[in-house]
């Protein structure tokens, strides 16, 4: 596929997949409210030609519709991911037959991992000085701590075994010289720094920016610790990734990226980061994290520097990591065998919520699967797990939450497990890192009709109340403020006996879009504090639910923000739209 950017853009551009925005634009607010105006409206990636303060030029929306993707990555590697898990399964016994039937698969894998080359487009140039506020990083929301690198290709290797690590951690600049290190738990790049630390070393870290689409969609993938990512890239490039010494020591630099920045994060310093609007939809508050120091900065002589925007879903993340499971969700049976198929939903930012199709041989087998689950990778920080044993598409929420409702006996197939991690971006629990997950069963036979029309009256403190789903109704009730424990009082009220599940929400319109209801109501609500029942009781250690089940997914006080534009940024993109895209280019 594409060697480099450059060879992606050409693409995009004999496509018509790109524009080109002439007119100056300021990287504080305005390249990201134009960027979220285009995305909403499936629009073209944008090629920023003239950003306030910066000789370089900057792209955004690279990956933001299905055509993108496609035009990125192509089939070859889905069609490969298949046909290797095939011949996986027929090997054994091992036959010469069979051998002969996948030899395609060994003629890929000679392409695959990494080869040295002596020309690297990316020491075109170097800064005399390091400076890092020559290169073009935007602010996304108003209330961020300042301007960020929202696409750093993140490269460690393990101080102790050497593995390498390719991720993608958002780095808030600083200053010329040091940016944080946003290493959340659970994330590779952060293990390494702790093994340095452990030994009280600075751990070397290379920070590419561009390079092949292959390269920077692997540094997002949810690959086991121990696979490395540039092995996925070459796969997906269809190449091995060509790799040059870096003359002044250290990582081997990836030879077709943009820039390539040098440097370490020492052992024990910490510095305030964020606050950050991210992907869940509201702004990750501000916490201590590692320092990186910039020691050099490498970069092609006409360098593009990409960026993306996240905020509520749905933004660029969601075509990359929905790619992503459809690419990798052939190797999900190989790695846990009673899984069939399983799905994150990236409208609650894909940690929150996740549903899986898992083998019932035998009683009880779909919660051995779901345990398994929740111990495998970056898995392990799914919040709330949704588990059946027949197939299902798990894409279709509305139809596969029917079937689960219809299924679920309460008193043995909710689990409530506190005291968990918590993936670092949700603040349902009030607290970073700590809180809860669920699981949630509904498997064998149908169990009950579930009611699909609410016609009854509500309680005290509710206002309205629509069916999300068969079985599952929205209510609106009062602030979370004004009365704390409205939810475990509409549970046991007697006024939606009829109903499997109530979602208390602060607006009923969630209710209407299986977008919104995903994205309001998992990314609002702790399990172990906000799940309510009509009764509960406890036999032989096993807490037995009673419907209706309450599920409070209100706004808390400890929630942070949801990310909103400000006025006037909205006002400004609004007078120069015309600036931006004069008549005769179209975005759409």
């Amino acid at each position: 596929m594409h060697k480099n950017l450059r060879s992606f853009l050409a693409l995009l551009k004999k496509e018509d997949e790109i524009v080109e925005v002439n007119a100056e634009v300021d990287p504080y607010l305005e390249i990201a409210e134009i960027h979220r105006r285009v995305i909403e409206q499936k629009g073209k990636a944008l090629l920023f030609r003239n950003v306030k303060g910066s000789e370089f030029p900057l792209v955004t929306n690279l990956f933001g519709t299905n055509k993108r993707i496609d035009l990125a990555f192509g089939t070859r590697p889905q069609e490969f991911v298949r046909r290797a898990v095939k011949f996986a399964e027929s090997i054994i016994p091992p036959r010469v037959s069979t051998l002969w039937n996948y030899r395609d698969i060994g003629r890929t894998g000679l392409k695959l991992g990494t080869k040295r080359v002596r020309h690297a487009p990316v020491m075109e140039k170097s800064q005399p000085q390091v400076d890092l506020g020559k290169i073009p990083l935007i602010q996304l929301w108003h209330e961020d701590g300042g301007f960020f690198f929202t696409l750093p290709l993140v490269y460690t290797e393990s101080p102790v075994s050497g593995k390498p690590n390719l991720g993608i951690y958002r780095m808030q600049r600083y200053d010329e010289r040091t940016t944080g290190m946003h290493w959340q738990i659970g994330k590779g790049g952060g293990f390494h720094y702790f093994e340095a630390e452990q030994k009280e070393q600075s751990l070397p870290v290379t920070v590419f920016l561009g390079g092949p689409p292959a390269l920077i969609i692997s540094a997002v993938a949810p690959l086991p610790e121990d696979v490395p990512e540039l092995l996925l890239a070459s796969l997906l490039a269809d190449s091995k990734l060509g790799m040059a010494d870096n003359p002044l020591g250290g990582h081997r630099l990836v030879a077709e990226v943009e820039f390539a920045i040098c440097g370490h994060v020492p052992p024990g310093e910490r510095k305030p980061e964020g606050p950050f609007g991210d992907h869940y939809g509201y702004y990750s508050l501000k916490h201590d994290y590692p320092v990186f120091h910039a020691d050099a900065v490498f970069h092609r002589k006409d360098a593009i520097c990409p960026a993306t925007v996240v905020g509520k879903p749905r933004q660029e993340d969601f075509f990359l990591g929905d790619y992503l499971q459809e690419l990798l969700s052939p190797l999900f049976p190989m790695v846990m065998p009673a899984v069939q198929d399983l799905w994150s939903y990236g409208e609650t930012g894909f940690h929150s919520l996740a549903a899986a199709v898992v083998r019932e041989r035998y009683g009880r087998e779909a919660l051995s699967a779901g345990f398994r689950i929740l111990g495998e990778g970056q898995l392990t920080l799914t919040k709330f797990l949704l588990l059946t044993d027949k197939p299902q598409d798990l894409r279709d929420f509305r139809s596969l939450f029917e079937h689960i409702l219809a299924r679920i006996e309460w008193h043995r197939d909710l689990f409530v497990f506190s005291q968990t991690a918590f993936d670092t971006l949700d603040y349902a629990s009030g607290k970073v890192n700590y809180g809860s997950k669920a699981v949630m069963m509904g498997v064998g036979d149908t169990r009950r009709e579930l009611t699909r029309e609410f016609r009854g009256e509500l309680p005290q403190g509710t206002t309205a109340a629509d069916p999300f789903c068969a079985g599952c109704l929205v209510v609106e009730g009062t602030s979370y403020e004004s009365e704390p424990g409205l939810a475990e009082r509409v549970a046991k009220s007697g006024k939606f006996n009829e109903w499997q599940l109530i979602v208390l929400h602060d607006r009923i319109e969630f209710a209407r879009s299986a977008e919104k209801f995903l994205w309001a109501t998992w990314t609002r609500f702790d399990p172990a504090t906000d799940i309510h029942a009509k009764s509960v009781t406890l036999k032989n250690n096993q807490i037995a639910y009673e419907a209706p089940i309450v599920i409070d997914a209100r706004m808390k006080p400890w929630y942070p923000k949801e990310v909103e534009p400000r006025e006037d940024i909205v006002d400004l993109v609004d007078r120069r739209w015309a600036e931006y895209f004069p008549a005769g280019t179209t975005y759409r």
